[in-house]
């Protein structure tokens, strides 16, 4: 569904050099400080970028865009993992058959970019912003509108930015997928591995973890529900604590497939076989998941696609054209492998 804007509409009618006049500064420092260059003093910076927001200015578009010459900046909150190159998949092959190029930035697992990558962006302006996992204060995204660099969120961390095109996939039915399946199995004691609960689709997994419960009549226990953060480490550290108790869970429900093979890893020390004594359900689908053993039943969310999709509204936007949709929400859709069975 698209979503209305409520951002100021951009003054069409203020020019660069009205703009240098009213600052009192030069055309070519506005020009500068709109293309980020570093040249600037950071006094006449900070005066020239607040009579750009007093008149909403935007750059104007050129008739032509300069798509297939440019650079596209894809934004992840945190690199490492096979879930980051599934989508870095699905964005590098959308962009090169558009003769686009790709450059990746990381944020160190923060979910803000800082001011520094916004004034290194600036100083080679990229066709357009892919964040991931993150997303740009509304200061930042205003610099970039004034500039015409648009921006796209992929599996946003938190409610859709205003105006901004965002792609996701369906994480609370995803979480309710796989959580109805250990009920269907018979498994009444579940465990759960979550994600950052700074995350949105890890609040709307485990919603979905808790919507089956319900739905079944079967009361979730809140002990057997341990943070997490997606990465195999974390899935291992708390395997061992549940699997440690004396009324370990049935089965776990892990928020991630890299979490996953951490509980696979625990059980594997602690002596529980699986799917025998547990029952493991991961959430991604990665291509590892086929060749972990036992093979891994799973959630399927696809990376890939999402990456390519949400690169195709971007070089829509840089093109001028406008997205049929700015709200996707891809489907997700539960594969039983060898990990799961009924409880014993």
């Amino acid at each position: 569904m698209t979503s209305l804007t409520t951002d100021p509409t951009p003054d069409k009618g203020t020019t660069i050099a009205q703009i240098a006049q009213e600052v009192g500064v030069s055309v070519p420092t506005v020009s500068k400080v709109l293309n980020g260059r570093a040249d600037v003093a950071a006094a006449t910076r900070e005066r020239v970028e607040a009579a750009l927001e007093r008149h909403h200015y935007q750059r104007r578009r050129a008739a032509q865009p300069m798509v297939g010459t440019g650079l596209i900046n894809l934004v992840f909150h945190r690199l490492g993992s096979s879930w980051s190159m599934e989508i870095i998949r699905g964005v590098e092959d959308t962009a090169a058959e558009n003769n686009v190029s790709v450059i990746l930035s990381e944020l160190g697992g923060v979910h803000r970019p800082p001011r520094t990558w916004l004034d290194t962006t600036l100083l080679r302006p990229p066709l357009g912003v892919l964040t991931v996992a993150s997303r740009l204060s509304p200061a930042q995204q205003r610099q970039l509108q004034r500039r015409s660099i648009p921006t796209v969120v992929i599996d946003t961390d938190g409610e859709p930015p205003t105006g901004v095109p965002t792609v996701g996939s369906d994480n609370w039915n995803g979480g309710l997928l796989a959580t109805r399946h250990l009920l269907a199995l018979g498994h009444r004691r579940i465990g759960a591995v979550s994600g950052p609960a700074d995350m949105l689709c890890s609040r709307a997994r485990l919603d979905g973890f808790r919507s089956a419960h319900a739905e079944a009549g079967v009361e979730v226990e809140e002990s057997l529900i341990l943070p997490g953060n997606f990465y195999v480490e974390a899935g291992y550290h708390a395997g061992h604590a549940l699997l440690a108790r004396p009324d370990r869970p049935t089965a776990i429900f892990a928020g991630s497939d890299m979490a996953a093979l951490g509980v696979l890893r625990a059980a594997h020390e602690l002596g529980v076989n699986v799917p025998r004594d547990l029952s493991v359900v991961g959430y991604d689908d990665l291509s590892l998941a086929a060749w972990a053993t036992p093979a891994l039943t799973t959630v399927r969310q696809p990376l890939a696609e999402m990456g390519a999709l949400a690169t195709t509204m971007l070089i829509d936007l840089v093109a001028g054209r406008t997205p049929h949709t700015r709200r996707v929400n891809l489907a997700t859709e539960l594969v039983v492998r060898e990990s799961t069975a009924p409880p014993a």
